[in-house]
């Protein structure tokens, strides 16, 4: 029985199928019409702030709002060409999430390498969260999702 290869080798494989993109390509990429897809959790984003703009999908629910073909699509989403950018906290989850939305044929997705610490090391703008009121300090975009598919559907949590 050979091996399975650990985290780190499949993140490498996985990341030879895209290219990924550095904080400041990413606020680029924003303004010429990409969506920038939040996957962090809550207790992250409470934390640390929102990337104002951005879209905030968590993890779980990602490729049921992303697909292109889906019924529980985000308007956004506005076909498999459209540009999508994943930010997760570090660049680890967003390459793992880049490559399943590359699956569901959003081959222009990518990730930001060092996720939301490198945004926002780079000076780039956050939106301070206010725990008072639960919202961001300064506008972002969080959609009130559609009922999720029904319980049971493979692959769901």
């Amino acid at each position: 029985m050979s091996a399975r290869p650990g985290i780190d080798a499949l993140l490498e494989r996985i990341r030879e199928g895209f290219e990924r993109v550095g904080p400041r390509e990413a606020y680029e990429a924003a303004g010429d019409g990409a969506l920038l897809v939040d996957i962090r959790y809550q207790a992250l984003r409470e934390r640390d702030g929102l990337i104002p703009g951005a879209v905030v999908v968590e993890r779980n629910e990602l490729e049921w709002r992303l697909d292109p073909t889906g019924s529980h699509r985000l308007a956004e989403v506005s076909g498999p060409g459209l540009r999508v950018v994943v930010i997760c906290n570090e660049g680890y989850a967003s390459s793992l999430a880049a490559e399943s939305l590359h699956r569901l044929g959003l081959h222009r997705a990518t990730d930001l390498t060092g996720g939301f610490q490198a945004w926002r090391a780079a000076g780039l703008p956050v939106a301070g969260w206010t725990p008072e009121t639960g919202a961001p300090a300064l506008p972002a975009v969080h959609r009130e999702h559609s009922a999720p598919p029904a319980t049971g559907t493979p692959g769901r949590d």
